[in-house]
C-alpha cells in the first residue's frame, strides 16, 4: 500500500476520532455515551496502529506527528484523572488516613519513639538543669520565652488580637509544616536525615518545656496552657510526617520482591497520603495555636480543651475506619 492510499483510506477515522475527543472532552465523564466511548477506544486502538506502521514505513515526520499527537490526545482523554473532590478529601482525612497509618505501624512507632523519648528526658534535664536548656537553646532565646510567658499577652480578644493572630496564623503554618516537610523529604537520605530532624525537635521543645516549668509561675502555667491546646494536632504530625519519611526509605532500602523503581512507587504514594495528612493536621494546629491557645481565659478551660483534643486525636486515629464485628 502506498502511502497517499494509505492516507485516503484511514482520514475518514482520524477526522471522526478528532470530533469524538472536542465532543468528550466538552462533557463531563459521567456524561458520556457508551457508543461513544467503545467507538473512540476502537478508533484509538486502530490509530496506534496507524502510527506504529508510519513508524516502521518512515513515511513522513509530518504524518507521523500528526498521528502522534491524535494517540496523546487520546490517551489523555481516556486515562484523565478525575477531578479531586472535596467530599473524597475528607473521607480519606476521616477513614483512609487513619486505616494507612494503622497499617504503617512499624515506621510509626519507631518515629514515636525517636521524637517522644528525647523529648520526655530533655524536659526532665530542663527542670533539673535549666543551665543545659540555655546551652542546647540558647540562652537569649530561653530568657525571652520565660519573659514573654511571665506575662499575659492580651488582656482582651480585641482588634489587636485578631490583627496579630492572623499574622501569627500564617507563620505558625510556615514553620510548622516546615519541620514536616522536612522530616519526610529528609527519608530520602536512607531515613537518616528523618531521625535527625525528629531528635533535634524532641529535644529543642523538651528542653524549652523544661525550662518554662522549671521558671515557676505564672511562666510555667502560661506556657503549658497554651502548648496544649494545639500539640495533640501539632505533635503528633510531625511524628506522622517523620513515619511517612521512613516509609519513602523502605521503599528505596528494602524492595523485597519488587524491582527498586515499583517499590520506590508503592511506598512512596502511601508516604505521600502520610505526609499529606500530617500537613492537614498542622494547618489545624495553627489555627488553634493562632487564635484559640493566646485566649485570655482562665488556664483551667485550656486545659479542659487540650485533654479532649488529645483524647479525639488517639480514638480518631486509633478506631476510625474500623470494621465492625459481625455478630
Amino acid at each position: 500500500m502506498s502511502r497517499e492510499r494509505f492516507i485516503k483510506s484511514r482520514q475518514g477515522d482520524w477526522q471522526r476520532f478528532e470530533v469524538l475527543l472536542q465532543t468528550l472532552k466538552s462533557t463531563r465523564r459521567r456524561s458520556w455515551k457508551g457508543q461513544d466511548v467503545s467507538e473512540l477506544s476502537r478508533l484509538y486502538r486502530s490509530i496506534c496502529y496507524d502510527l506504529s506502521l508510519v513508524q516502521s514505513r518512515e513515511w513522513g515526520v509530518r504524518l507521523e506527528s500528526y498521528l502522534n499527537d491524535l494517540v496523546a490526545q487520546g490517551h489523555n482523554c481516556v486515562y484523565r484523572t478525575s477531578p479531586i473532590r472535596l467530599a473524597a478529601c475528607l473521607e480519606f482525612l476521616a477513614v483512609g488516613f487513619p486505616r494507612l497509618l494503622r497499617r504503617r505501624w512499624r515506621p510509626l512507632l519507631l518515629a514515636t519513639a525517636l521524637f517522644v523519648i528525647p523529648l520526655l528526658v530533655s524536659v526532665v534535664v530542663g527542670l533539673t538543669r535549666p543551665d543545659l536548656s540555655a546551652l542546647v537553646c540558647g540562652e537569649e532565646e530561653i530568657r525571652t520565652a520565660i519573659e514573654s510567658y511571665s506575662k499575659p499577652l492580651y488582656e482582651n480578644a480585641d482588634r489587636r488580637y485578631a490583627g496579630q493572630r492572623s499574622f501569627m496564623f500564617g507563620f505558625y503554618v510556615n514553620n510548622n509544616t516546615g519541620i514536616a516537610f522536612r522530616a519526610f523529604a529528609l527519608g530520602a537520605l536512607a531515613g537518616i536525615g528523618t531521625c535527625y530532624v525528629l531528635l533535634s525537635n524532641g529535644i529543642s521543645i523538651g528542653m524549652v518545656q523544661g525550662a518554662m516549668l522549671a521558671a515557676g509561675e505564672p511562666a510555667s502555667t502560661n506556657f503549658s496552657s497554651f502548648v496544649i491546646t494545639h500539640g495533640s494536632f501539632e505533635l503528633t504530625a510531625i511524628v506522622i510526617a517523620g513515619a511517612a519519611g521512613f516509609v519513602l526509605a523502605q521503599g528505596l532500602l528494602m524492595p523485597g520482591e519488587r524491582t527498586r523503581l515499583d517499590s520506590l512507587r508503592f511506598h512512596g504514594r502511601e508516604s505521600l497520603l502520610m505526609a499529606l495528612g500530617a500537613g492537614a493536621m498542622l494547618v489545624l494546629a495553627a489555627v488553634i495555636e493562632g487564635y484559640f491557645s493566646p485566649l485570655p481565659i482562665v488556664p483551667a478551660i485550656k486545659y479542659l480543651v487540650g485533654s479532649l483534643s488529645w483524647l479525639m486525636v488517639i480514638c480518631w486515629l486509633a478506631l476510625a475506619g474500623r470494621e465492625r464485628a459481625i455478630e
